[in-house]
């Protein structure tokens, strides 16, 4: 016999009355969840293009912010996941380089493709992503490769003065790239006399030009310099064995990747070697083709950043000969982004409306 709606009419209105509780409750919690994430995510992020990345960063901050990075991370204050390497070789690679540190998270998604410049195109591209480490969100976007550069340059002096003769009088760059002009920079900016040579000696003139730096009169001539830094794309060995004199230091800043060198492995054997990162370094960067024959061992290699911290010692007399290989570090990049922020608020940034 079917049933009449008066006979359901308490069932139907105690049904609605959930409903409508169900409704009231959904329609609290997008209050709530909208209010939440207006307070959590700026609805403004600030973007520094490589000029006002540069703008922010003087060369001298960036040796600062690079060595107090080493630092943090040698004392466990900073922390930094492996680098992934998504190769798309012989054109180039991917890599992502997270790290964490300072109240902060960072991710750099960064292009190595050396080719490029012959085709009127960056060697070094991407972004880097710099988060709130307290509640996620996004706080900046930088350009990559600036970032890059300012570091690269940073950490190749750091080590060289860390590391070189305390009477250490020439310095030289061999890679007139964007990196090596940044190394060069840096230099410069620490009141050294700085000779610049590349393979290209119409672009290293071009950038001595730009920097004030001076032209290296031939490759021996640079080579020779008491303060050397190699910035190439690492497909030549530019030293081979007995290259280096006593007392030299270099700074091997372009073999960051697999298959790459600038250094023969029997140099490498006969020199004291440092490294960023010994993980990093013994499997994408110089130490790759010395540790995988023997040649090295990690006893032999020693981290930048205990030598800074005090926990290792650095060069032991003026004719010992200092190595030192990087592979580039996700904590030098946060490092530039965090020095990047102390100035956002005296530039006019261009802001990513989330």
């Amino acid at each position: 016999m079917p049933t009449r709606v008066a006979d359901r009419w308490p069932e139907l209105q105690a049904a609605a009355a959930t409903s409508r509780a169900v409704i009231g409750i959904a329609q609290r919690m997008s209050r709530n969840l909208t209010h939440s994430v207006a307070l959590r995510l700026p609805a403004m992020v600030p973007f520094f293009p490589a000029s006002q990345v540069v703008n922010a960063v003087s060369p001298e901050r960036a040796v600062e912010a690079v060595r107090d990075a080493f630092v943090a991370y040698a004392q466990g204050e900073w922390t930094m996941p492996p680098k992934v390497y998504v190769p798309a070789y012989p054109a180039g690679d991917f890599r992502a380089m997270p790290a964490l540190g300072g109240g902060h998270a960072l991710l750099k998604w960064v292009t190595s493709f050396p080719g490029n410049p012959a085709r009127g195109l960056p060697t070094v591209t991407g972004l880097v992503l710099l988060s709130d480490a307290s509640d996620g969100s996004l706080r900046a976007a930088l350009d990559a490769g600036a970032v890059t550069a300012l570091r690269t340059g940073a950490a190749a002096i750091v080590a060289a003065e860390e590391l070189g003769r305390r009477d250490a009088q020439t310095a030289a760059v061999i890679g007139a790239g964007v990196n090596g002009r940044a190394a060069a920079k840096t230099f410069l900016a620490r009141g050294r006399d700085v000779a610049l040579w590349d393979v290209d000696d119409e672009r290293a003139r071009a950038a001595a030009d730009e920097i004030g730096a001076r032209v290296a009169g031939s490759r021996q001539e640079a080579l020779a310099a008491d303060l050397l830094v190699t910035v190439t794309p690492g497909h030549e060995i530019l030293l081979k064995e007995g290259s280096l004199r006593p007392g030299q230091h270099v700074s091997l800043m372009g073999a960051d990747g697999p298959g790459k060198a600038e250094i023969a492995v029997e140099e490498l054997a006969r020199v004291r070697v440092f490294c960023d990162d010994w993980e990093q370094a013994s499997h994408n960067g110089e130490l790759v083709h010395a540790v995988e024959p023997g040649a090295l061992t990690r006893d032999d290699v020693t981290q930048l950043g205990d030598v800074l911290v005090g926990t290792a010692q650095g060069r032991e007399s003026d004719e010992q000969v200092t190595a030192f290989d990087s592979t580039g570090l996700a904590i030098q990049d946060l490092a530039i982004a965090l020095a990047a922020m102390e100035r956002a608020d005296a530039l006019d940034l261009a802001v990513i409306d989330l």
